[in-house]
């Protein structure tokens, strides 16, 4: 195995280790409040139970992890700057929103964050199509959940408030 490989296959696991342990925090933020309080909230109909939940974030973290390193295996640190900062950016606001929403149990300041992770998913989607038209599409998936979350937070937040 050559240095190159081995350092490819590194920042590869560290990808998947940021977006893992995004999706880690979310799950301990969520765990606080999934069999109380958001038992609790007023549903729409089309609400998907529980469950759907926890696979549907592991592929999209996957998904994320891998466009990630694709636009690093294309353009390095230092050529795709931009587009892996927007990144971490949408993954901190990703966090935040488990904690604003479940954590703080807050469905309109996390209608906020969400909005913005909405927009710096686009964003990042769109810097990583610049480097990478696979990149940007294994993020589309992510951009249609979140878009899908946008409008189930706004619709919790209205029925609970």
């Amino acid at each position: 195995m050559s240095c190159q490989t081995l350092i490819r296959g590194l920042v590869l696991v560290g990808f998947l280790a940021g977006c893992l342990a995004t999706a880690g925090l979310g799950a301990t933020w969520t765990s606080t409040s999934l069999d109380t309080w958001y038992a609790m909230l007023e549903k729409p109909s089309w609400n998907p139970p529980n469950w759907v939940f926890g696979p549907v974030w592991t592929c999209l973290y996957f998904a994320m992890a891998i466009a990630a390193w694709l636009v690093w295996r294309e353009k390095g640190t230092g050529g795709a700057r931009m587009p892996l900062l927007l990144f971490m950016g949408q993954l901190l606001l990703n966090a935040a929103w488990s904690f604003l929403f479940f954590g703080l149990r807050h469905p309109g300041l996390a209608l906020v964050d969400v909005v913005l992770l909405w927009l710096s998913i686009l964003a990042t989607l769109l810097a990583f199509g610049k480097v990478s038209t696979a990149a940007a599409a294994l993020l589309a998936p992510y951009l249609a959940w979140v878009s899908f979350a946008t409008v189930l937070n706004w619709t919790l937040w209205r029925m609970n408030a």
